[in-house]
């Protein structure tokens, strides 16, 4: 395996480790949402742009990636 896999794989393992211990933190929910939404978003764009490509990709793609990524965190903002 690539070595930039690998340390993109390491790193969203310790993204969901960092994910699982803000959801068991006795915080305010209102400071909670944005760190998982933050969490989520950074493992969203590094599987699109490493795992999936994206990052040779035409720039209409990328941008309409991160356009989705922007909907999908309203979405969930507002709910």
């Amino acid at each position: 395996m690539n070595k930039t896999l690998t340390w993109t794989f390491g790193l969203l393992a310790l993204l969901t480790l960092a994910a699982l211990l803000v959801s068991n933190l006795a915080i305010e929910p209102s400071t909670k949402k944005p760190l998982m939404l933050l969490l989520f978003s950074s493992k969203f764009l590094l599987v699109a742009f490493q795992f999936m490509e994206l990052k040779k990709a035409h720039v209409a793609w990328r941008a309409a990636i991160v356009a989705v990524l922007a909907v999908i965190n309203g979405v969930i903002a507002v709910a």
